[in-house]
């Protein structure tokens, strides 16, 4: 098992990360500070892992709510659900909320710790690689909105966050490619090294080899908790967090949410952004190609969707939480390893990257 620690001072927390981690008890217990616990996850990763963090909350009023699963169920509805059964079994101001499932549980579930008589513990269990590597990390909570993706939340940090990598081995492949993604993200944006050892190791990560996966989540969660630690709610720089998501949440608004998945956007994303970057003459054509090309070897989309136009791309990303006083913000590149924050960028380049279709980063 290997520990490391997101520094916010008195609001610290460890991630663990490793194999066999799902039902130790010893690192719950010294995160529940009442005699009550809330297990939040979805109908698909309940049957599988529920049984193990029941037997872990031994000695506790432990209770459950079960929400369907997928992002098309990450709404305010879906909160209301864990408020109903907190209230219903008479859950106070000290209980834990666990959240047991992908970022999807994870986002709902803190949202709703946040929110619950203004604000109780909760713990992040994620079982997916997306949300091991990322959304389980920061305190970022929240819903999606019919006009936006993650518009309603709040930040709100977790006791402390158990990644038990055996969770991946039940993983589609496709989710797993989907969470690679923000994987991908954290060497463009911050680690150089990390993206070359990438290039040489994706399909191992891939592949679920242990070794590899759980030094890919400790280099991505350190990079996260690095940032985070720097910019808890998103005021500067842990906006380089975002590479391609601008983009990325367009697509899933458009698409539908659940349609594409989030990292899948995400990396069509990186791809535009890359794109820009190289048509502003920020990073090389050879450094675009190359963020390209380990995205499509780790089967993942390289085009957004052909029926979006540049005028859907600018509408819905004009909706964006980056928007600042009316200015569009993105993360671009001026490296591999070094991403910014910027509106000073050439219109008429985005309009390009937009229409450029297929010779995207060619």
């Amino acid at each position: 098992m290997q520990t490391l620690e997101v520094d916010l001072g008195d609001r610290s927390y460890p991630i663990h990360i490793g194999p066999g981690l799902l039902g130790k008890q010893d690192l719950l217990t010294p995160h529940i500070h009442g005699n009550q616990v809330m297990i939040v996850s979805n109908e698909t990763v309940a049957p599988l892992y529920l049984d193990r963090v029941k037997a872990a909350c031994a000695g506790y009023q432990c209770d459950v709510v079960i929400l369907p699963d997928g992002e098309v169920f990450k709404t305010l509805e879906s909160v209301n659900l864990i408020f109903d059964g907190l209230l219903e079994a008479r859950h106070n101001r000290t209980t834990t909320l666990i959240a047991l499932g992908g970022g999807v549980v994870g986002d709902i579930t803190g949202f709703a710790a946040a929110s619950y008589q203004r604000g109780v513990n909760f713990i992040q269990i994620p079982t997916t690689l997306l949300s091991q590597v990322d959304s389980s990390v920061g305190g970022k909570t929240g819903v999606n909105h019919a006009l936006g993706k993650n518009m309603i939340g709040a930040f709100h940090q977790p006791q402390c966050v158990i990644a038990d990598t055996e969770t991946l081995n039940t993983l589609p492949l496709r989710e797993l490619r989907a969470g690679f993604a923000e994987v991908i993200k954290y060497g463009l944006i911050c680690d150089a090294p990390f993206f070359d050892w990438l290039e040489h190791n994706y399909e191992s990560v891939l592949g679920c080899d242990t070794e590899a996966l759980v030094y890919t989540l400790e280099r991505s969660c350190q990079n996260k908790a690095l940032v985070v630690a720097q910019d808890e709610r998103e005021s500067g720089i842990r906006a380089i967090l975002n590479l391609g998501h601008t983009f990325g949440h367009a697509i899933e608004t458009a698409q539908g949410y659940g349609n594409w998945l989030h990292g899948e956007a995400v990396a069509a994303g990186m791809v535009m952004a890359a794109d820009l970057s190289a048509r502003l003459g920020w990073i090389s054509a050879a450094d675009s190609q190359r963020s390209r090309a380990l995205i499509e070897a780790s089967g993942l989309p390289v085009l957004p969707p052909e029926d979006m136009s540049s005028e859907r791309f600018m509408e819905l990303m004009a909706v964006d939480k980056k928007v600042l006083d009316g200015a569009l913000r993105l993360v671009l590149m001026k490296a591999i390893g070094d991403a910014i924050i910027t509106s000073d960028f050439d219109v008429q380049a985005l309009a390009e990257t937009f229409a450029a279709g297929d010779s995207l980063c060619a």
